[in-house]
C-alpha cells in the first residue's frame, strides 16, 4: 500500500510517499517539495498545491494519507493559510478515497527520535540514519513530511 505523507502549509508544502507492504515492512520511497509564489492570490497558491498534488497522487496511487496536524501557530495569519491548505489536501484525499490520518509534531517527535521536544536537527539525523538517507534536507518541510509518513509507517500494526 503506497502511503503519502504531509507536511501542510501556505509558502511549502512537504511530501513523501512510502511503501508499506505489512505492519514491519515499508519502503521509503520519494519526497519533494512544492513551493508557491508569495505573489500570487491565495486562491491560485492553492489550486497549484492541489494541482501538483494531484499529479502526484495520479502518478504513484496511493491509498492513504498521513497529514501532520496543525499544533500551534504564534501568528493568527499563518494558522488560517495553513488551515486552508490543509483543507485542500483534504479534498483531494476525498477526490482520491484516501482515508486521512493526523500525527501531531510531538507524537512524530516521539516516534522518531524517542524524545517529543526533539529539535528538527536531531528528527532529521535520526531519518537520514534509519532511512539511508544520503543527502542532508534542506527544507524543513520537506524532513518534517518524511519524518511524518516513516513514524507512521513505525507505529501502525496494520493495513487500511
Amino acid at each position: 500500500m503506497i502511503i503519502m505523507s504531509i507536511d501542510p502549509g501556505i509558502d511549502r508544502v512537504g511530501y513523501a510517499f512510502f511503501d508499506k507492504k505489512s505492519s514491519s515492512d515499508y519502503t521509503y520511497l520519494s519526497s519533494g517539495l512544492i513551493q508557491t509564489d508569495k505573489k500570487c492570490t491565495p486562491e491560485k497558491r492553492l489550486l497549484k498545491i492541489h494541482s501538483d498534488l494531484e499529479s502526484l497522487a495520479l502518478k504513484l496511487r496511493p491509498k492513504l494519507l498521513i497529514m501532520e496536524r496543525i499544533f500551534f501557530f504564534k501568528n493568527q495569519k499563518t494558522i488560517v493559510a495553513v488551515g486552508q491548505a490543509q483543507g485542500v489536501i483534504m479534498l483531494l484525499a476525498a477526490e482520491h478515497t484516501m482515508p486521512v490520518i493526523f500525527m501531531t509534531p510531538l507524537e512524530i517527535k516521539q516516534i522518531v527520535t524517542g524524545y517529543g521536544q526533539a529539535d528538527k536537527k536531531s528528527v532529521q539525523k535520526m531519518l537520514q540514519m534509519s532511512l539511508g538517507l544520503i543527502k542532508e534536507l534542506k527544507q524543513d518541510d520537506q524532513a518534517d513530511a518524511i519524518a511524518c509518513g516513516y513514524a507512521y509507517c513505525c507505529i501502525n500494526q496494520s493495513l487500511v
